[in-house]
């Protein structure tokens, strides 16, 4: 057990930072949250609470960007570290809102660096992602293949790395492990906590089956049918949730006596077609899902798959989740939880 160690979790309320911050508080971390409640919900802490069988989170409802804001949360608080989730995500709106997402993404970790210089905390796990990878030439992907981001999402966490290195070479104190995972997907195994996406037809892949699994939408639109991949539709590496926030609780034992950036990848090694998850999802569901063939969305690539064998090799960490339990639990979240987190 780390003891009475203080983690301050950005974007703490949202899909990864809901599972993340269970992950933390079953191993005896204490927990403070930074959302905005721009793409979440109070109810998914809420439900940490429950879970975790801990009094609430301490919550602070502001925008990273509010920098006179963000102080006080670290003058309130004691942080020994920081796990950055606090982001815009959505690939295809990023190419519509370009500015938005280097503001909200770039700027928020630029302030919240100078918070945490300014309050002498030295700890950071950032959440990067596989998007940074872009249109790439082989797959599986290490981390010392080149990055390549093809939409201002992607763009967006590459800079951040950028400044997370430099800041780094300028802060010799500073220890930062940067996370970059593939496709989060899954729900907390009780059912109480998963993903509830925003607006009438989520972005993402896995909500989007379980509503249409659901009767809620009546077909999933596959982006793309002439992708040079097996069946043609996009390959993902898709990660249970709660591997993803293990990986994140893990990651926080390993920035003790180290300094600098290191840069890991986050996924399972399998990549898994549209059609391959579609076909998993109904035999987890035991639904039919209708599907159509739309044409591809801006930014996409054919294929993202990782090769874990660093952080494997580094922290003697594998996940442990297959693709059947991603699918299950996503269905049963949907289930219990028709129509998301109660209001």
């Amino acid at each position: 057990m780390p003891g009475r160690t203080t983690v301050l979790v950005t974007g703490g309320a949202g899909f990864i930072g809901s599972h993340t911050c269970v992950e933390l508080l079953d191993h005896g971390y204490d927990v403070v949250v930074v959302d905005d409640y721009s793409n979440s919900s109070p109810g998914a802490l809420e439900r940490v609470a429950k879970i975790a069988a801990r009094p609430p989170v301490a919550v602070h409802e502001i925008d990273l960007l509010d920098r006179r804001a963000l102080s006080r949360v670290f003058d309130e608080h004691h942080i020994d570290a920081v796990i950055h989730f606090a982001a815009k995500k959505a690939v295809g709106e990023s190419v519509e809102l370009p500015v938005e997402y280097y503001d909200t993404n770039v700027g928020g970790t630029t302030a919240l660096l100078r918070a945490m210089h300014d309050h002498g905390v030295h700890r950071l796990v950032f959440s990067s992602s596989c998007s940074i990878y872009g249109n790439a030439t082989k797959v599986p992907l290490t981390e010392e293949d080149p990055a390549g981001p093809t939409n201002p999402y992607a763009t967006s966490k590459w800079l951040c790395e950028q400044v997370l290195a430099d800041t780094c070479r300028h802060l010799p104190r500073l220890s930062v492990l940067v996370l970059r995972y593939f496709n989060p997907v899954g729900a907390h195994p009780s059912g109480l906590l998963g993903e509830v996406p925003r607006g009438a037809v989520p972005n993402n892949v896995m909500p989007y089956l379980a509503r249409v699994a659901a009767g809620r939408l009546p077909k999933l639109s596959v982006f793309g049918d002439d992708y040079p991949t097996t069946d043609g539709t996009g390959v993902r590496d898709y990660i249970h949730v709660m591997d993803v926030a293990e990986g994140h609780r893990v990651a926080l034992e390993h920035l003790v006596g180290e300094n600098g950036m290191r840069v890991f990848n986050l996924g399972t090694g399998q990549g898994t077609s549209v059609l391959e998850l579609v076909a998993a999802f109904q035999r987890a569901s035991g639904t039919s899902i209708p599907y159509e063939i739309t044409g591809r969305r801006p930014g996409d690539v054919p294929a993202l798959v990782a090769d874990p064998s660093a952080v494997a090799r580094a922290w003697n960490w594998t996940t442990t989740r297959d693709l059947t339990a991603m699918c299950e639990d996503v269905w049963r979240f949907q289930e219990l939880n028709p129509s998301g987190y109660p209001n």
